[in-house]
């Protein structure tokens, strides 16, 4: 059974840093392609990256330069590493599962493996 726990939300001031985690268990990295995705309140799912090892990854406009995915494959875990964060950052972020990337934005509707999200606020 494929699950996904993330961990490491919070609050943070803008222009500050956050490392998200993703644990994977009943799969193994090696053989997934991993997105996060981030809901804002109010709004849908957005796509922000995703990879298909750390040399291989699609990151949109509004993250890239700041956002870098990496892979524990001994821990089996993802992470997200956020820098210069701002306001419109915040959000509940997830991770997902599945076979690859389309290369372009990440849909939701191309996971079907999800974790429960964890929340994260930058705020002064």
């Amino acid at each position: 059974q494929v699950q996904l726990v993330e961990s490491g939300g919070g609050l943070v001031q803008p222009g500050g840093s956050l490392r998200l985690s993703c644990a994977a268990s009943g799969f193994t990295l090696d053989d997934y392609a991993i997105a996060w995705f981030r809901q804002a309140p109010g709004k849908g799912r957005e796509g922000l990256l995703c990879s298909t090892n750390p040399d291989n990854t699609y990151y949109v406009d509004s993250v890239k330069g700041r956002f870098t995915i990496s892979r524990d494959y001994a821990k089996n875990t993802v992470y997200l590493q956020m820098n210069s964060l701002k306001a419109e950052d915040t959000g509940v972020y997830y991770c997902a599962a599945d076979w690859g990337c389309n290369w372009g934005i990440p849909l939701p509707t191309d996971f079907r493996s999800w974790g429960q999200g964890t929340q994260v606020t930058v705020s002064s």
